[in-house]
């Protein structure tokens, strides 16, 4: 997969600029024919400004898609790897609307872009509706536009199919047309347990904005800035945050000890890099609690065996964590972020009580 590059289409595209600057994309075109300017102005685009329009969203559509395969890799790099193969797939949304889909045994990821609309009579309404300047009018063919039940209906299809399916495919996304559809997707994926979601805003210049939602029936947790990316959106239905900070005042080398030394004390995989202030572990669960400390300490002074039924219950890590120290040259002397970051897991309650066990181990407690 290759390296994501900037998003060249956060400002607005201008076409005509683009006709000025090439003759022949003007001719080809017809940007620059009067015929171009009549229909901008009743909100019909020519046909490379509404598919350059479309492109531009789709640009922005997989460049969120990989920070979020990025962000969930196996090896829980959190960052983009060269060497990594990948393999999606692109839904048609007349296919998804008929049947389930068909995958291979392991698919990274899947999109689609559902037609927005109910009926023709919400396309029209919506379009009479709408503030923006006509640019940003929605222009296709009815079957493009339109689908029974609207892009909720759709996607809540899909969710239905993705239960079936589970973690063959592991981030399932779609992009969507309207925040309100937003809203009530992440309504659906909560009401049938799926914790583990990520949404966003694309920003297309200074007037067209799109939606996008993804899911996963696995465990490992997508970064901060990749799940949560939609400004006021409600709180409560944001995915839970999978970034947890705080700030104490001491050398970040000194720091790092007492952090290392209080988890090598527990009964879980962690590795430190004193060289980047950084690392990363692995537990089978609640293992700092006041129970566990005390039930390996048992075990270590009499040599007590370990129940073999609640090994069997517990057979695999269930909880993935990176801890990082920062220290920035724009702060005070002295002063350093502590950020733990949730790489694997479904329970925030464990994350957050994790967090808080980090918390007094770097306090001296």
């Amino acid at each position: 997969m290759a390296a994501s590059p900037a998003d060249i289409y956060k400002n607005e595209v201008d076409f005509t600029a683009l006709g000025l600057q090439y003759p022949e994309f003007s001719r080809k075109y017809a940007l620059m024919h009067p015929h171009y300017n009549r229909t901008k102005q009743v909100g019909c685009l020519g046909p490379l400004a509404l598919s350059l329009t479309d492109r531009s969203q789709r640009f922005n559509y997989i460049l969120w898609l990989q920070s979020v395969l990025d962000s969930t890799s196996e090896d829980y790099r959190d960052r983009y790897d060269p060497k990594r193969e990948v393999m999606g797939l692109d839904i048609p949304f007349i296919v998804a609307q008929t049947t389930v889909f068909i995958t291979p045994s392991s698919v990274d990821f899947t999109l689609t872009n559902p037609p927005f609309y109910s009926s023709e009579s919400d396309l029209l309404s919506s379009a009479a509706a709408k503030s923006r300047p006509p640019f940003s009018a929605c222009t296709g063919a009815s079957i493009e536009m339109v689908t029974p039940g609207g892009e909720v209906a759709f996607i809540a299809r899909l969710i239905e199919q993705s239960q079936n399916i589970g973690q063959r495919i592991q981030w399932y996304t779609s992009m969507l047309g309207k925040l309100s559809s937003v809203q009530v997707v992440v309504e659906k994926l909560r009401e049938v347990g799926c914790g583990n979601y990520a949404v966003t805003e694309f920003v297309q210049g200074q007037r067209t904005r799109r939606w996008a939602v993804g899911w996963s029936w696995g465990d490992r947790r997508p970064s901060i800035d990749v799940a949560r990316g939609i400004p006021n959106f409600p709180k409560h239905l944001l995915p839970f945050p999978s970034e947890l900070s705080f700030e104490k005042e001491d050398s970040i080398d000194k720091l790092g000890v007492i952090i290392d030394n209080g988890l090598k004390g527990l009964d879980l995989r962690w590795e430190w890099r004193a060289r980047i202030s950084t690392g990363v572990g692995f537990a089978k669960g609640n293992v700092w609690s006041r129970q566990a400390r005390r039930k390996r300490a048992l075990t270590k002074t009499t040599g007590a065996a370990v129940d073999e039924r609640e090994e069997e219950e517990i057979e695999e890590d269930s909880f993935g964590f990176k801890i990082t120290l920062r220290q920035r040259a724009t702060d005070a002397p002295g002063k350093i972020t502590v950020l733990v970051r949730w790489l694997k897991g479904n329970d925030p309650v464990l994350f957050e009580s994790f967090c808080g066990m980090v918390k007094r181990k770097a306090d001296g407690r």
